[in-house]
This record gives structure tokens, C-alpha cells and sequence, in this order.
């Protein structure tokens, strides 16, 4: 199924994060799986990088212990090429990863698994046809951040050209939980829900019930990293797979 149409299928769209090659690229399967059975819509597979400016300590942990696995870019497309997963995969992934494999055999090896849909958050809006010429004729769709200190203007021009979803950013800063939100989200997301012709999802921070109630009231899903990845870690399988299903189990506004 296309990326978009899982999400707009779903009463609420729950994408949970995860590191690939985290715990071992062989229990890569049996994670992703554990997280479509508990309810799902998609599923963000992180690509391990030494330098991620986007990332909190909780995945960029995640990352430093599946690079001591020397876990590749490579070995995890080439993994996926015999997944099972029947809910579309999201990789987010630096260039850098991509550009030394190569675009166009990232994008080969790409088409031969489930994923439909690309998060690269160093790529900004106009250097965006790195990848874009690439994808064409697939259905595998670049998918754009936008931050807080986006202006009005920015928002309109990525929202206009989105694939997918927009991932909408909740706070300034990496990822990690948070206690709370600014005010200004609220208003962003409200705004982006205006303008856009994709779903919007919200992401960052999002690490209980409470908080997934909050965001369904203004935008059409969330994203879930360093929680997901930490009770993963910690192999409190039943607790996430609560988490998982609780939170696919509310519905949008």
C-alpha cells in the first residue's frame, strides 16, 4: 500500500521509529513485525550515522551500538529484500549514507523492499532533486520536514511540493522526550493542516498517551522515536506493544 494512503486509512496515523541493526540486523524482522501486529500504520527505520544533528542521545545510542556491529546501509536494504512487512517502511537516513552507497543503487535496492518513503533531514527543500529525479515513476515519496522557525512562506512552498506526509517538528532542538510543548506548535500545526494536501504528522518529543491524545487533536498522526526505541532496548516488548496499540486506537479530530 502507497505511504499516503495508510496514513489517511488510519483513525489516527502512529509511525513508531526505530534503529535498524539495533539489538542485530537479524531481529530487525521480529521488531518490525512486533510493531505492525500491535498496530502501526508505517514504520521509520533509522539508518545508524556517526554525525546525526537531528537525533537525541537515546537514538543516537541506538546508532552507535548497531555501527559497533558495523551495520551498513547496504546490509540493511539488502535485509529488507526478503521482509514480510505489509505496512509501508519509511527510512530516514543523513545523505551522506546514501551518497557513498549511490542514489541511484540506493533507489534500486530500495524498490525491491517495502519502503515507500524517504526522510533525509540534511537535504533541505532545494537541493532536494539529489533525489528526486530518482524516484520517479515509483512509489516511493520524499517526505519533508518542517521545523518551528519555518516561516509562512517556507511552509506553503515545501507543503506544496510534499509527498506522502509532512513531518512536522514539535520542538527546536534533537529528539527526546519532552514534559511539554510550546504554544507555537499548536499553531503551526493548525496552519500546516490548512495549506497542505498530504497528511500531516507531528514528531519529536512524543513519548506517552497523553501526549498522542494531544497532537490527534490538530494534526493526523505522530511519530515516535526515542520512547520506542528505548523500550526496545530495554526489552519491554509488552509495554510497547501496549504503547503501540493504545495509540493507534485513538482517532484523529
Amino acid at each position: 500500500m502507497k505511504l499516503q494512503a495508510a496514513i489517511e486509512q488510519a483513525n489516527l496515523a502512529v509511525v513508531p521509529y526505530i534503529m535498524a541493526g539495533d539489538g542485530g540486523l537479524d531481529q530487525l524482522e521480529n521488531q518490525m513485525q512486533l510493531l505492525s501486529d500491535a498496530g502501526a500504520t508505517a514504520i521509520e527505520l533509522g539508518i545508524p550515522f556517526s554525525d546525526p544533528v537531528a537525533d537525541g542521545p537515546v537514538i543516537q545510542e541506538a546508532g552507535a551500538r548497531a555501527l559497533a556491529d558495523k551495520i551498513s546501509l547496504e546490509q540493511i536494504l539488502e535485509t529488507l529484500t526478503t521482509s514480510k512487512i505489509d505496512i509501508p517502511l519509511v527510512v530516514m537516513s543523513y545523505f551522506n549514507p546514501i551518497y557513498h552507497l549511490g542514489v541511484e543503487k540506493f533507489i534500486e535496492l530500495a524498490k525491491k523492499t517495502p519502503i515507500k518513503g524517504l526522510i533525509i533531514p540534511d537535504l533541505p527543500y532545494e537541493h532536494r532533486d539529489f533525489i528526486l529525479p530518482h524516484i520517479e515513476n515509483t512509489d516511493i515519496a520524499l517526505i519533508p520536514l518542517i521545523s518551528l522557525t519555518s516561516p509562512k512562506e517556507r511552509m506553503e512552498l515545501i507543503a506544496n511540493q510534499a509527498q506522502g506526509f509532512i513531518y512536522a517538528v514539535t520542538v527546536n532542538g534533537t529528539t527526546g522526550e519532552r514534559a511539554v510543548f510550546g504554544d507555537k506548535i499548536d499553531e503551526n500545526l493548525t496552519y500546516l493542516k490548512k495549506i497542505s494536501p498530504v497528511p500531516v504528522l507531528a514528531g519529536f518529543g512524543i513519548s506517552n498517551l497523553d501526549h498522542v491524545a494531544r497532537f490527534a487533536a490538530v494534526c493526523d498522526g505522530v511519530i515516535v522515536g526515542s520512547k520506542v526505541v528505548q523500550l526496545l532496548h530495554d526489552q519491554k516488548m509488552e509495554e510497547l506493544s501496549e504503547f503501540i496499540a493504545g495509540a493507534s486506537g485513538l482517532t484523529r479530530k
